[in-house]
């Protein structure tokens, strides 16, 4: 794992033994909050004077995940995402619909979400021209690095999954998307306090089950990530798993009481460096290989903030080394 030595090694993308070489497919949406159409024919034209690209637009949900999948058939080296988490999900979706192995194509992402976690986690700039950059930059050193993802059932993610009061803000926040609404901080913050209200008087009750320990029922809330930091508050990191990384397993972030005090104390705890430790009501594993949650009553589930309806009982992996990335 880690760089791949430079500064002029074989690129290591498919069969492309130089830049110039590489066929890459950049899978743009159009929708993504933080750039403009101009911007996005900025970014294409840049990324096509150093490599064979091809560009398409996403047209509905699901389609990066198409567009993904049928780069890796026709041996595609590169897939470029140029959108949020959501379009980042859909395409490393694509890419392992067929589970990680040779043929693979590596990823790259430009950020042009609201968010961007899984880009920020890998140190990438925030400003999507000089994300461009740092990606033909590193194609030019031969930089890349692979990445341990998650997968919750069927669904691989890359930073985080949740079910609970997690999940019902991001179905909230969906559906006020879907009515016009853009996903600021301070939406996620008003929509988080709504969501804590019902959750408060009328809790779920879900069992984790970690290989080699007892359950753990009576849990209103569980995180796991793949990452740290999972999310940020604008330019706050919020912090549940310090010790988890895209090179462990996974981190589980349990809580088991969605009282006043606790959440107070939990919200500035989360955001601050250390992030959360010593609650009673918090139960904490990081580096699981692996862990189920069950619940008597259907609750939301979200991956890489992607609602993903209801479940009853989800199984959650590590998989380590599974994604080339280029960064």
């Amino acid at each position: 794992m880690g760089d791949i030595p430079g500064p002029h090694p074989p690129i290591g993308l498919g069969t492309a033994s130089t830049v110039s070489d590489v066929r890459a497919l950049l899978v743009a949406n159009p929708s993504a909050t933080t750039t403009t159409a101009a911007g996005q024919d900025v970014i294409a034209h840049a990324l096509a004077s150093e490599i064979k690209l091809d560009v398409v637009a996403t047209r509905y949900r699901g389609h990066a995940a198409e567009l993904a999948a049928r780069a890796r058939s026709e041996a595609v080296d590169l897939v470029i995402v140029l959108g949020g988490d959501g379009t980042v999900n859909e395409a490393l979706n694509g890419l392992l619909a067929d589970g990680p192995g040779e043929g693979v194509p590596a990823l790259g992402v430009v950020p042009g979400g609201s968010a961007n976690v899984f880009a920020r986690a890998l140190g990438l700039p925030r400003e999507p021209l000089e994300a461009t950059h740092t990606l033909l930059t590193a194609l030019a050193e031969g930089r890349s690095r692979t990445v341990g993802l998650g997968r919750a059932d069927e669904r691989w993610f890359s930073f985080n999954a949740g079910l609970g009061w997690d999940a019902d803000v991001i179905a909230s926040m969906e559906r006020a998307r879907g009515r016009g609404h853009d996903a600021t901080p301070t939406r996620y913050v008003a929509t988080s306090i709504r969501r804590w209200t019902r959750t408060r008087l009328d809790p779920p009750d879900l069992t984790v089950e970690i290989a080699g320990e007892e359950p753990v029922p009576g849990v209103r809330l569980a995180i796991v990530s793949n990452t740290d930091p999972w999310t940020y508050l604008g330019p706050r990191p919020v912090r549940t798993n310090p010790g988890c990384s895209f090179d462990t397993g996974l981190g589980l972030f349990a809580l088991k009481s969605v009282g006043l005090p606790t959440v107070l104390r939990l919200i500035n705890q989360v955001l601050s460096r250390d992030g959360a430790a010593g609650l009673k009501s918090v139960v904490q594993r990081d580096d699981a290989p692996a862990l189920r949650i069950t619940s008597e009553v259907p609750v939301n589930l979200q991956v890489d903030g992607d609602h993903l309806g209801q479940r009853s009982d989800v199984e959650f992996v590590a998989v380590p080394e599974a994604l080339r990335v280029v960064v």
